[in-house]
C-alpha cells in the first residue's frame, strides 16, 4: 500500500519548509528596519544627515514591502518560486539608497563587477549573504535553502530519501 501523499514525508518536507518559510519572513521584517539604520548611519557624511524619522519610515516601509513580497514568494510552491529570498531582500537597498541620494550624500567607489550586478547601487549596500543584514538571519536563511532543495529533491527524484543514506 502506497503512503498518503498528504500525510507522508513528502507533507513532512513541505510543512517543514513552510514553517522555516515562516521563521525567514518573520527574521527579516524584525531585522530590515535596522539595517535600513546602519546602512544610513556608515554611508552619511558631515553636512549629510538623513533626518532620523526618515530613517525609521524608511526602515519600516522596507520591512512591510519586503515582507510582503516574501510571502508571496515563499507562499509559492517550490516549482514556481520565480527567484530566491535574498534577491527580495536585496530589494530593500532602494530604501536607503533613496535617502542618502535626497541628502545629497556621493555615491561610493565600486568595482566593476559590483556597477554591472547592482547598477541601482551607488552606495555599495547590497547584501551578498542574509547575515550581511543581520547575522541573525544566516541560519533561517540556510536552513531554508536546506529544506528547500531537500523540498525539491523528493519531488523530482521520487522515492525515499532516507534510502540513499544507507
Amino acid at each position: 500500500m502506497e503512503p498518503d501523499p498528504a500525510t507522508g514525508p513528502a507533507a513532512d518536507s513541505d510543512a517543514r519548509l513552510a514553517e522555516l518559510a515562516e521563521a525567514l519572513i518573520v527574521g527579516v521584517v524584525a531585522t530590515l528596519p535596522g539595517w535600513v539604520e546602519r546602512c544610513v548611519a556608515e554611508r552619511s557624511m558631515p553636512g549629510r544627515v538623513v533626518p532620523p524619522e526618515k530613517v525609521v519610515a524608511a526602515g519600516r516601509a522596507a520591512a512591510d514591502q519586503v515582507g510582503e513580497r516574501l510571502r508571496t514568494l515563499l507562499a509559492a510552491d517550490v516549482d514556481e518560486q520565480w527567484t530566491g529570498p535574498l534577491a527580495v531582500i536585496r530589494g530593500a537597498v532602494r530604501f536607503p539608497t533613496d535617502l542618502l541620494h535626497d541628502a545629497g550624500v556621493r555615491p561610493v567607489e565600486r568595482d566593476a563587477d559590483a556597477q554591472r550586478m547592482f547598477p541601482d547601487d551607488p552606495y555599495d549596500l547590497t547584501p551578498a549573504a542574509f547575515a550581511d543584514v543581520n547575522p541573525a538571519l544566516q541560519g533561517p536563511g540556510l536552513a531554508w535553502g536546506a529544506a528547500k532543495a531537500f523540498a525539491h529533491r523528493r519531488r523530482h527524484l521520487g522515492g525515499d530519501l532516507d534510502e540513499d543514506n544507507s
